[in-house]
């Protein structure tokens, strides 16, 4: 960080995404073992509430209409208090509509506060920085999935699930407060748009972070279920490979940054890609448990180079486009959340295998369309001269 500006940021920044993260984690540690043990919610009650989860994603583009009421900064702020406010009030809620309801409100207040804080970031920090931040931030992240799993394993034994849920909820909703005092916002920035942007220039952002979605919610949907499914990975092996994945993630987010500076947006990504094909098709045929945890987290860390999207958008866009860009693209980036699990679905039923090939070949279009990406950086630097 070059300037207090950008010091002022990042610190908010910082404390944001782990109160947000503080809250995120303990809402997905609990409310498995919640929704079953208290609420008695069966296996299709469970899946809506799943889908529900992914709504406010889609809805992402919304953003830019409070941005007429709210500043930035202050939406942030607010959205990590409305995090905290639905996963505090979970687990006083135990039933259909109550976790319905409750994971709704934790949602919306999650990925408005990710919507801002990736647009917070590509305006304060510049080309070298942002990736910086954005691993930094993703390191302390994974610290903190960490530090939560540690203290709601320890609080378990003495604690019921509404104080828990209260605890992780109430730090949430208590950073978010003090954040609404700090202001990190800077004059020299240009001022956003308060409007949806859509515009021709950005297809190849908007086309990486589609099948970025599509891909991802492969993985989310269908990595886990298959270790569990094929390989019978029982509920502590599933929670060491978290931590695992959290602990590498800790070391390397910094690490992957420092690579997009060094390699460039096109080569990061095409290595992503090309390890995918390879990874994705490898769950499909193997028959290993041990091949099939290594693929989770390979795939884990390979998720960490998708920073590289939103650098690569930061290089080719308008600056006053970045805040209303973002929006669109959560949005773009969760259409698949809306059809892809019900399609995997369909198709895990005739073979497991078309779930994985299927990722593959998606995999395989998004490093086609990677190798495009010097070719816009070179239109942008075109149209600036």
């Amino acid at each position: 960080m070059t300037n207090i500006n950008n010091r002022k940021m990042y610190i908010f920044l910082l404390i944001l995404t782990i109160a947000s993260t503080v809250g995120l984690q303990g809402w997905r540690t609990l409310m498995n073992n919640f929704a079953v043990e208290v609420a008695g919610l069966n296996g299709g009650q469970f899946g809506f509430v799943g889908s529900i989860r992914e709504l406010p994603g889609f809805f992402s583009l919304f953003v830019v209409y409070f941005l007429l009421i709210f500043k930035e900064h202050h939406l942030a702020a607010l959205s990590v208090m409305i995090t905290g406010v639905g996963v505090a009030l979970a687990g006083f809620m135990p039933s259909y509509a109550g976790i319905a309801f409750t994971t709704l409100l934790m949602s919306f207040g999650f990925h408005y506060y990710e919507t801002m804080n990736q647009s917070l970031t590509l305006q304060y920090f510049g080309y070298s920085e942002a990736p910086l931040v954005m691993g930094r931030m993703r390191s302390m992240a994974a610290a903190t999935n960490i530090t939560i799993g540690v203290a709601i394993f320890l609080a378990s034994g003495f604690m019921g699930y509404s104080s828990m849920f209260l605890a992780a909820g109430g730090i949430a909703f208590v950073a978010g407060l003090g954040c609404c005092f700090m202001d990190p916002s800077s004059t020299e920035i240009p001022i956003q748009h308060k409007k949806m942007i859509l515009r021709p220039k950005y297809w190849l952002f908007y086309a990486l972070t589609f099948l970025a979605g599509a891909r991802r919610q492969i993985f989310v949907a269908f990595a886990v279920f298959l270790l569990v499914k094929k390989f019978d990975y029982s509920v502590q092996q599933v929670t060491m490979l978290f931590v695992f994945n959290n602990i590498i993630n800790y070391f390397l987010n910094p690490i992957i940054a420092k690579s997009v500076n060094k390699l460039g947006e096109r080569k990061i990504l095409s290595i992503e890609y090309g390890f995918l094909v390879i990874i994705f098709l490898a769950y499909a045929f193997t028959d290993s448990p041990i091949i099939g945890g290594l693929l989770y987290i390979l795939d884990n860390i390979l998720y960490n180079c998708a920073i590289a999207i939103k650098t690569f958008f930061q290089k080719i866009a308008d600056k006053p486009d970045i805040a209303p860009s973002m929006a669109v693209g959560f949005t773009i980036n969760h259409i698949a959340a809306v059809f892809i699990p019900a399609l995997g679905g369909i198709a895990w039923m005739q073979d497991y295998k078309i779930v994985f090939i299927g990722a593959a070949v998606m995999s395989a279009a998004s490093f086609i369309l990677a190798q495009f990406i010097d070719r816009e950086l070179k239109l942008k630097a075109l149209n600036n001269d």
